[in-house]
């Protein structure tokens, strides 16, 4: 259990953007100081029938972090440019004596801003199972996700890995669609499948790039060579921000285990779990994350003081009416990434 957590606290390392600071610290010791500079949530919202509701706006949703109500800093709908309501951290507003953030965001009069760090598209990572377990409906997959990196929009980026006992990253994030789908047909069946192992280190490549991420895991069956629990892989991606969406065929479904872990990962992150019964049900899988991916609301919040160097809890609420109609779906919490600096090299 020592070990896991070690493990997890290290891969958080270089997943959040954090501000620097100065530290004081005794010669020879490690100091660890929680620094959260942006909070990026991706949300789905439908009605009672599954369809998706567009349209809104910020004032439309009520963000809380442990219960402390936050202000929505970016707003994002679909593909839309990226509308900036604040301009600066709460911290960063009073070292510059601008107003303070619990007056409330105001939007600007002119045309909505891009915003460099955030405004990348959607960058999709796709994480497609060659182990043993895909043998029956190799090429039938393969055909289903090159469809997929196909029907993408031009904005978007993506990354195409191959897994069984090890992870192999076929087609590096890129606009290029033909590369990406040279990768998914070269792609060869290998032997036992380490899903796990696998998504832990997709989610951490993942976790480097700004703007809103997501990740399309296309395993067939139970994960056997893992040395990473499916638990930790969960937590890491909901404090990177990053939706898993797990599409699986019938065949998982025979092991209860792989099926309710699959529920339970997508939904804690926010994505989706699919079970298709043919090919023809993996496209519509593949189709309808497209459109997921299309009609999320993405923005994002600076946490105002939190004392809590734990798990921090999120919650969406829409206000007014459409809270009776309409219902949400994204990440519920996540975990401050820890900056550690020793005495000899703080920053300046």
């Amino acid at each position: 259990m020592e070990k896991r957590h070690r493990l997890i606290v290290a891969l958080l390392f270089g997943l959040l953007p954090v501000s620097t600071f100065r530290t004081s610290a005794q010669q020879g010791t490690t100091r660890f100081r929680v620094v959260v500079n942006l909070v990026q949530l991706n949300v789905a919202v439908t009605d009672n029938k599954g369809n998706y509701v567009r349209g809104l706006h910020p004032l439309d949703f009520a963000i809380t972090e442990d219960g402390i109500p936050e202000n929505i800093a970016t707003f994002e709908e679909g593909n839309a440019p990226t509308t900036r309501l604040l301009e600066e951290s709460p911290a960063a507003q009073e070292r510059t004596g601008l107003q303070d953030s619990a007056s409330g965001p105001s939007l600007h009069d002119s045309q909505p801003e891009t915003l460099d760090s955030a405004v990348v598209g959607a960058n999709v990572f796709i994480l497609f199972d060659t182990s043993n377990y895909m043998y029956r409906g190799f090429v039938f997959a393969q055909d289903a996700i090159a469809d997929f990196v196909r029907s993408l929009e031009s904005a978007d980026k993506v990354a195409f890995y191959s897994y069984s006992r090890d992870l192999y990253r076929a087609a590096a994030l890129t606009s290029d669609r033909s590369a990406v789908v040279r990768g998914v047909r070269t792609s060869v069946a290998g032997d036992d499948a380490a899903l796990y192992n696998s998504l832990l280190l997709t989610v951490q490549d993942a976790g480097q790039y700004p703007g809103r991420k997501v990740i399309v895991v296309f395993s067939n069956g139970p994960d056997n060579a893992s040395m990473v629990p499916p638990e930790d892989v969960a937590e890491l991606a909901q404090s990177a921000g990053i939706p898993i969406y797990m599409i699986s065929t019938t065949q998982a479904q025979l092991e209860p285990v792989s099926t309710a872990v699959f529920d339970r990962m997508s939904a804690a992150t926010g994505g989706k779990a699919y079970f298709a019964k043919s090919w023809r049900d993996e496209k519509k899988a593949f189709a309808s994350i497209r459109e997921d991916l299309a009609h999320l609301y993405s923005f994002s919040y600076y946490p105002k003081p939190n004392p809590n160097r734990g798990w921090r809890s999120i919650k969406v609420q829409l206000v007014g009416e459409h809270g009776k109609k309409y219902h949400i779906r994204t990440r519920n919490g996540y975990r401050p990434r820890p900056n550690r600096f020793s005495a000899g090299n703080e920053p300046s």
